[in-house]
């Protein structure tokens, strides 16, 4: 079991305040648990950002699937990049948009370049990447 070392954190009392509050909203029991994950957090974004080594993520992605040719595009650039496209999922949000879920794998670089061609595209109103490094 790894040990615990205590260190202490000064802060503003209104950051402190806005820090609570996204506790309570996050259900954390206490500030300490809720700075544990902050900072795995930031540890692993900064090492799927840098990481040389494999990576799987999601690309969620927003879009108009009335957009004349859109659906076509996005089926072409994923089966054009099938040896790093995993699976997905297609949900549709309303009459006109359409969410999907594209889990993906490689290089942090090929996958950013990936999800950039699918967010440049018209119609698609918006798209998160999220990625994370494969340790085996």
């Amino acid at each position: 079991m790894t040990r615990i070392k205590r260190f202490g954190v000064s802060l503003e009392e209104d950051l402190l305040e806005a820090f609570d509050a996204f506790l309570d909203r996050r259900g954390y029991p206490n500030r300490s648990e809720a700075i544990r994950d902050l900072i795995r957090e930031a540890l692993r974004g900064e090492e799927a950002a840098h990481g040389p080594g494999p990576q799987v993520g999601a690309l969620v992605f927003l879009y108009d699937h009335h957009r004349p040719g859109l659906l076509q595009k996005i089926t072409r650039t994923f089966h054009d990049e099938a040896a790093h496209t995993t699976a997905s999922l297609h949900v549709h949000v309303t009459h006109r948009l359409c969410l999907e879920v594209a889990i993906l794998k490689g290089k942090a670089q090929t996958l950013r370049v990936l999800a950039s061609r699918v967010r440049a595209m018209k119609g698609v109103l918006l798209g998160d990447l999220f990625l994370a490094p494969v340790k085996e």
